[in-house]
């Protein structure tokens, strides 16, 4: 009887998971770019990708343009770029840092840490080219649909209806492009390839063949030599002339591309990217076009349709995508809420759902980390080379992987971190004397870990184990124990490095000036990222904020995941005694004269000073060290130094921004954020005309130039709204601005290993339901009183470690600071439900 009832309840189960996929996915169909005109340009085209293969596919009607990229094409070859001086000067810097020379410093550690190469770049494949010759045509539409990941171009030419369908396979590593006319033999074209590197293309019955190199970089010799591959499928007749093949009366024709490069691994490129390529190709056969598309679309909604978002839309929300985003801002103006109008906040939930779109196609399983433009680059030289620059911005790829319930692709992430494992061993010994592992501000596909750039900005010894954060937070939202022990000694290494590269302030230091007698360890050297104090004219300094809360992080996550493991008791790790040790003698966060937080052991913040980088603010978000429930000077020091710092920055720096202000529980100002970052810029040649413009035509993200973390930024910031489990408690829409009255989520993943359906009117939750994945205690966080089955009054502190609030220090103020009124906290009610595996709980707001 007992099996009985088991296997009815996995089946009612297993329906209702249906179900609500299916609602799902009608919630979210009508979600779409689209365009009444081909791409004039990069940044109007449209993205596809399966992590392996990206495209940007532009909808030509004379020639139609599909842009290449391969994840593993990037300029050099196997290198590093450790410092053999860097150790014998490592004292002498210190000591000219703690003594207030840090300017001295600065110029050795350009002599000597900073040496170069300076890491490689990603680089464009090339072209496919087909040469329609439709000059005037009618009817035309382009789009990308995101319920299936297909780009469509449609249009009519003399009559005739053309059709081309784009995708990149997640499922057979290939892009497939359909061609249809509506008349018989009607459809011809010319196929060609072209490169902005040296190449050579060969023509073949049915196949265009072409070979790119790389190129050598900063005296690193090139080492990868990139092959593609056009297989042609058509009704029609195909002829080779040189290079190019002629596709004629044909009334479908079907091309795969695929494409490889010699690359194995960061040390290895005696690939074969010929048989590589081969292999694909040899898969497809006996797999028709509709076969492929199913197994694509299959796969990507497995991972896309897990959430959706609905708010409610405008009568601009079907305009062109371009038009639309153009009039947005005065849509969602102040004046036109107050006078009662419709904001298309619809385009705020195509904006997240974009996000974790691009997310899925570039970055997947065995694949590649998605870089700072994702795996699309158009240019031979891309800003900042389009490498990992983790002093913010790949971190910030990654951030609505668990919280937007994409896990599977974090795993490119993990995948280099156990790489810069071993080549940041090697770095942390030669330039440090350190155990462990490190890695800098930047790196690349070879797993570089030294320093780049300069010192300003490479001296940042705390971004691999910045990296490392996210190892833990995947068990937090999992409470997966054999991947945190598959993980946990990349967790290890990065907290072995940190523990030995600590230094104590030795007494007189002016980093202990007004703090005398204080024992404190610290990061040196080191910078807050690209940002220094005021009255200094360099970056580098001893223990900044940024660094002294990512130490308490990496520290207390391997003490925890070592009691979670059992691994103290078993092995008897003295490393981790030491590690408790040190964490006490962290300095504490510090509220300053004009009552910000602190950025550095001095009081050196400029109060007019509205740098992009807001790195102290790194334990409100991602991290959880200043809580509005826990920590409320801190708290408080946080709001000040984003009022200090203002609502306008870069196109990334606004992701965060959003963030912090959902975090702050400010959902109004977080929208204002929105607001601003849903600026069109149509190109980055008109800057000075369009000076707020922070969003392309095809909706990335721009600095300007284009970097995709800003759209990965304000994904993760709407979820961050409406859902957090950070802080002692899953948190229901946290963060909800006034503008959002209405609207439904589905599919958020919070802490704990709970996934959380809402719905809300008038700005209030009205139905909830919670699947419960693993089990455990829930404890719900509202600011409306909640009833349902099994719920109970909370009591007593967080009863679930996995989204326990920190336990951090309490601050030391300035006595300059006379403080002012603490930011208004909003009573909240809170509740507990003891869940089993599978259980879905459902809760509803108590009617009064």
């Amino acid at each position: 009887m007992k099996k009985s009832m088991s296997s009815v309840f996995f089946r009612l189960l297993a329906v209702m998971v249906t179900l609500s996929a299916a609602l799902s996915a009608t919630a979210q169909s009508h979600h779409r770019l689209w365009y009444a005109c081909p791409a004039s340009g990069w940044l109007e085209a449209l993205p596809i990708g399966n992590s392996h293969l990206g495209a940007m596919v532009y909808g030509g009607t004379d020639v139609e343009e599909i842009q290449l990229n391969e994840e593993t094409f990037w300029s050099g070859s196997p290198y590093n770029n450790n410092s053999t001086t860097a150790r014998e000067h490592l004292q002498e810097v210190r000591q000219l840092i703690f003594s207030g020379q840090e300017e001295k410093a600065h110029k050795l550690m350009d002599q000597h840490f900073v040496v170069g190469p300076h890491g490689m770049r990603f680089l464009p494949l090339g072209s496919v080219r087909l040469k329609m010759g439709h000059e005037q045509v009618g009817d035309y539409e382009r789009s990308l649909r995101l319920s299936d990941a297909t780009t469509k171009t449609r249009y009519t030419h003399q009559g005739i209806s053309y059709e081309r369908q784009v995708f990149a396979s997640l499922t057979d590593n290939v892009i497939v492009a359909r061609l249809t006319a509506d008349q018989k033999g009607a459809l011809s074209f010319a196929l060609s390839f072209d490169s902005q590197l040296e190449h050579e293309v060969t023509a073949k019955a049915d196949q265009l063949v072409a070979t790119v190199q790389n190129v050598e970089q900063e005296g690193i010799a090139a080492g990868l030599t990139a092959e593609c591959r056009i297989q042609v499928v058509t009704d029609g007749m195909v002829k080779k002339r040189n290079d190019t093949l002629e596709i004629s009366k044909a009334t479908t024709a079907t091309l795969y591309i695929v494409a490889a490069t010699n690359y194995v691994n960061y040390h290895d490129v005696s690939g074969h990217p010929s048989a590589k390529n081969e292999a694909v190709l040899k898969a497809l056969k006996g797999k028709s076009y509709a076969l492929l598309l199913k197994r694509h679309t299959e796969k990507y909604r497995g991972q896309y349709e897990r959430v959706s978002l609905s708010l409610p839309q405008s009568e601009t929300s079907a305009w062109e995508t371009d038009k639309r985003l153009a009039a947005f801002a005065k849509g969602a103006s102040d004046e036109a809420l107050k006078a009662g109008g419709q904001a298309d906040l619809d385009l705020v939930s195509l904006m997240m759902q974009y996000g974790r779109y691009l997310l899925i196609s570039s970055s997947q399983p065995g694949g590649q980390p998605a870089t700072l433009q994702g795996v699309w680059n158009d240019k031979i030289k891309a800003p900042w080379d389009s490498k990992y620059t983790i002093n913010i911005n790949t971190e910030m790829n990654y951030w609505p992987a668990l919280v937007a319930n994409l896990t599977e692709t974090e795993e490119p992430l993990f995948s280099m971190l156990r790489d810069l494992k071993t080549t940041g061993a090697e770095t942390a010994q030669v330039l440090y004397g350190c155990r462990g592992w490190v890695a800098h501000h930047n790196t690349d596909l070879w797993r570089i870990a030294g320093p780049v750039d300069g010192t300003t900005w490479g001296m940042f010894p705390t971004g691999g184990a910045w990296l490392t954060t996210q190892i833990w937070q995947h068990y937090l939202f999992t409470g997966d124990k054999d991947f945190l022990r598959r993980h946990y000694d990349i967790m290890k290494g990065a907290a072995d490095f940190l523990s030995d590269y600590l230094q104590a302030v030795p007494q007189g230091s002016p980093y202990l000036q007004g703090r005398e007698g204080q024992t404190w360890l610290v990061t040196v050297p080191t910078v807050s990222p690209e940002h220094g104090p005021k009255g200094k004219k360099t970056t580098v300094t001893a223990g900044s904020t940024m660094d002294n809360q990512i130490v308490f992080d990496v520290l207390t996550q391997a003490v925890k995941a070592a009691e979670v493991l059992g691994i103290e008791e078993k092995e008897n790790d003295i490393r981790i005694v030491t590690f408790r040790n040190q964490l006490a003698q962290l300095p504490p966060m510090q509220i300053g004269r004009y009552g910000q937080l602190q950025e550095w052991l001095q009081d050196g913040d400029n109060p007019t000073d509205q740098h992009r980088h807001i790195s102290h603010l790194y334990g409100l978000y991602p991290s959880n060290q200043l809580s509005p429930y826990h920590h409320t000077e801190l708290f408080a020091a946080a709001a000040k130094t984003l009022e200090q710092r203002g609502d306008r920055a870069t196109g990334w720096s606004l992701g965060w921004k959003i963030n912090f202000w959902a975090r702050m529980l400010d959902g109004n100002h977080a929208f204002s954020i929105i607001r601003n970052m849903l600026h069109i810029l149509p190109h980055d040649s008109l800057s000075k005309a369009y000076p707020e413009g922070r969003t392309y035509p095809n909706l990335f993200d721009a600095h300007p130039p284009f970097q995709i973390d800003g759209n990965f930024g304000c994904a993760a910031g709407v979820c961050e709204m409406l859902l957090q489990s950070h802080d002692g408690a899953v948190h229901l829409l946290p963060a909800l601005p006034d503008a959002w009255r209405k609207g439904s989520v589905k599919g958020l993943r919070a802490r704990g290993g709970f996934v959380v359906d809402m719905e809300w009117e008038n700005g209030q939750v009205v139905n909830v339901g919670i699947r419960s994945e693993i089990g455990g205690t829930l404890r719900l966080r509202s600011f409306v009183p909640l009833t349902g089955e099994g719920l109970k009054p909370a009591e007593g502190s967080c009863p679930n470690a996995l989204y326990a609030p920190a336990e951090v220090k309490e601050p030391l103020i300035s006595e300059e600071w006379k403080g002012e009124d603490q930011p208004t906290i909003r009573k909240v009610y809170e509740y507990d439900i003891e869940t089993r595996p599978g259980q879905y709980c459902r809760v509803k707001r108590e009617k009064k």
